[in-house]
């Protein structure tokens, strides 16, 4: 389904080398990588501290989603051995006291000093702890005395080993219950915190109970709340990243938006060995063999081994656990390419040659740490050499008002379904043109109904195009004569530039955006109707065109692919996609200022037609006074401005309508228009004005509708009795101005 996605989208990879996480070649992959760490010592197994999903096993930190939740802070009496005196506890899991070895407070806090090395008795079990002191204690969290747990708290279990304590597991790997929890055993460890309250309180060893906002972990997976749990499980050490936070911080890597590099900094300094082992049935079995005679242990990359190597015994067996999924992950970028099958003779090593280092990763910024940092790690170890030279992290695409899309909230965007509706190129300008690097992108179907609108509109510049010629050359084939010609491709080297260089940071909306620009506003709104008037232009605009189909190509494929196909001279029988991209070339300047001149004009001469009604009119004449110093082709300004002659000035003739453009100053003599329709339009409007603003004095003078009436009621009707009022200042000043 995903491939079909992206086949519809237009992506274009090699679709030859398509691979599958548990191909045989990648298998391989796996094993050797895994065997070349293990004999290094840079694999162990070990008991070690885990996230524990009591569903899916154990997980590595990064699999771990925290989420703030509304829960509650446990305050519980301890009492201690030999005295009248209590200790109060506070905790947010008070179903794991039983797991407690110790009780701790800061060695600053006087409030205690007088009790550290006494003992205090665990209610309704009797179990004796010892009371330690340890820097870890926040005396200003709860009651400044804390439980300590070691086999079931992370913070806990370093506690536990500075202070040689006893690591006690209270339930098993289902959480439920075990024999240190007296009457409770069987309990499941959820359910077993209230029923243990509820004793506590009843033998009166509770307090109180707060309302407590924390931060709570959930499986990635299925949302189980995750136990710190004392497992043994396969780790790869946190040393074998060294080298490659070393190259990432010596620039051979960078991040877009470079944001990112401080996050996948700060993550990497508190690196923790990696979880690698996991209890599932699916995925890549630990390479790992046990010998049940000699009890020799060994990492094989032999898919099956058939006897010990050290006692030649054929009762053996393999681990049970297979790799975290992001083990076979991390070798991605050269496990494709054939690494760890050197001796399979249909495997091509040149690849690996050609295509490792990659230059860029795409990917989504929540899988930074995920799958990013463990390629960089793994790349490194076995290559000595980033796998990426570039790493651009996209956003999220949420719905139009910003909401995560969700099946429930029922605001998933369905990409099919939009192709459909509006067309793959649509949809992907869309994204590319919404896509501003370190946000998301909030999608609507207005965006994707104006894009749609753009395509029309590269399909109508074709076919006005193709009314001028059956087919158009190459840009660099033809010798441009006109002055249009030569303004329009002076506008696209610029559009060129900067398309090459937002392309080089990966701004794709920077270059979606010059695109759009250049293609909607400068060629089918300026060069297609300025071409109306020197037709001789459009057989270059017909090339120019062309050469600007190649830029847009890597955002509108299939559009554009036809379109070029469409009027294209050479009949080339090969795809566009496999045409250079266009190169930057010398700009015009002189020649752009005269048009930027002639459509200041043209857009000034339009602007002041509208006060005196005549917009979409003809008018004999108009006055324009430039402060360029160079020639004016007049022809344009008099067709699209629709006026019959245009004089330029040096000073302002009396009797006339000004508009000010940036370059010039356009005037309208009203001397010879009739203004009559006008005239009695304004003056209609006068007087339902003046209507209007009596209705309001009335009722603004009138005493008992000012006494009664709410006082937002009143603000309003004063605000909108000086709106007309303005509105009628206006008008009038328009009738005085044509009198």
């Amino acid at each position: 389904k995903i491939v079909h996605q992206l086949k519809k989208l237009g992506i274009s990879p090699d679709w030859d080398r398509e691979r599958f996480t548990a191909d045989d070649g990648l298998q391989k992959s796996v094993r050797k990588a895994f065997t070349t760490l293990y004999n290094e010592k840079l694999i162990v197994k070990g008991n070690y501290m885990v996230n524990w999903c009591t569903n899916d096993g154990a997980l590595s930190d990064i699999e771990v989603e925290h989420k703030e939740e509304n829960g509650k802070l446990y305050h519980i009496y301890y009492p201690i051995k030999d005295s009248n005196e209590k200790l109060i506890v506070a905790t947010t899991r008070p179903e794991t006291y039983f797991g407690d070895t110790a009780v701790m407070v800061h060695p600053d806090d006087t409030r205690y000093t007088h009790l550290v090395g006494k003992t205090v008795i665990l209610p309704l079990i009797n179990k004796e702890v010892t009371i330690i002191t340890d820097k870890h204690v926040d005396m200003e969290f709860g009651t400044g005395v804390v439980k300590v747990t070691p086999a079931h708290d992370t913070n806990d279990y370093e506690v536990g080993k500075r202070h040689d304590l006893e690591f006690l597991t209270i339930f098993d790997d289902k959480g439920v219950l075990n024999e240190h929890c007296h009457e409770f055993e069987g309990l499941d460890r959820l359910k077993a915190r209230e029923v243990v309250m509820n004793r506590l309180k009843e033998e009166g060893f509770v307090d109180k109970v707060e309302e407590h906002k924390h931060q709570v972990g959930h499986c990635y997976r299925c949302n189980n709340i995750i136990e710190p749990y004392i497992s043994k499980q396969w780790f790869i050490k946190k040393e074998v990243a060294q080298k490659a936070i070393e190259k990432v911080n010596a620039g051979e890597t960078k991040f877009f938006p470079a944001s990112w590099k401080n996050n996948y900094d700060a993550w990497m300094r508190e690196l923790r060995d990696w979880c690698i082992s996991r209890q599932l049935w699916w995925g890549h079995r630990i390479p790992v063999f046990y010998c049940e005679k000699c009890d020799h242990e060994w990492a094989s990359e032999t898919e099956c081994e058939s006897h010990c190597p050290k006692c030649q015994s054929p009762n053996i067996f393999q681990d049970p656990d297979v790799l975290d999924t992001w083990f076979s992950s991390a070798l991605w970028p050269f496990s494709t390419l054939g690494w760890g099958n050197e001796d399979h003779e249909k495997v091509n090593m040149e690849d690996l040659k050609n295509f490792y280092p990659n230059s860029l990763l795409i990917t989504g910024f929540d899988i930074l740490f995920f799958w990013v940092a463990r390629m960089l790690t793994m790349g490194v170890k076995f290559l000595d050499e980033v796998p990426f030279k570039d790493v651009y992290l996209h956003a999220l695409v949420r719905d139009e008002h910003g909401n995560k899309m969700s099946k429930s909230k029922g605001n998933v965007i369905d990409p099919l379904d939009m192709m459909q509706e509006y067309g793959t190129d649509a949809l992907r300008f869309t994204m590319a043109i919404l896509a501003v690097q370190g946000r998301d992108i909030k999608l609507g179907k207005a965006h994707l109904e104006q894009y749609r609108n753009f395509a029309n509109k590269l399909v109508n510049a074709t076919k006005f195009l193709q009314m001028k010629a059956d087919n158009f050359q190459d840009l660099a084939e033809i010798e441009l004569k006109t002055d249009l010609g030569k303004y329009m491709a002076s506008r696209l080297a610029l559009c060129v530039e900067e398309s090459r260089q937002n392309l080089d940071i990966y701004r794709f909306n920077d270059v979606a955006s010059t695109l759009y620009k250049f293609m909607w506003n400068e060629f089918c709104d300026w060069g297609i109707e300025l071409s109306k008037v020197d037709t001789q232009s459009a057989i270059e605009l017909g090339s120019i065109f062309k050469e600007a189909l190649k830029l847009l190509h890597p955002f509108m494929p299939y559009l554009t692919e036809k379109l070029y196909k469409e009027i294209d001279a050479n009949n080339r029988s090969e795809s566009l996609m496999i045409q250079s991209f266009p190169k930057e070339t010398k700009r015009d300047l002189t020649i752009e200022k005269q048009f930027e001149t002639i459509i200041d004009a043209i857009v000034s001469l339009r602007r002041a037609k509208v006060p005196i009604d005549f917009a979409n009119k003809t008018i004999p004449t108009a006055f324009i006074k430039a402060s360029n110093e160079f020639t004016i082709d007049l022809r344009f300004i008099q067709k699209l401005g629709k006026v019959e002659e245009v004089t330029l000035v040096n000073e302002r003739p009396d009797n006339v309508v000004v508009d000010v453009g940036d370059f010039v100053e356009t005037m309208i003599p009203i001397g010879n228009l009739d203004l009559t329709p006008l005239k009695n339009k304004l003056s209609k409007q006068s007087e339902k004005l003046q209507k209007e603003l009596e209705k309001f004095d009335k009722m603004l003078n009138n005493e008992r509708f000012v006494a009664n009436a709410p006082k937002e009621v009143i603000e309003e009707n004063r605000k909108s009795r000086n709106e007309v009022e303005e509105k009628l200042k206006k008008v009038e000043g328009e009738l005085k101005q044509f009198s």
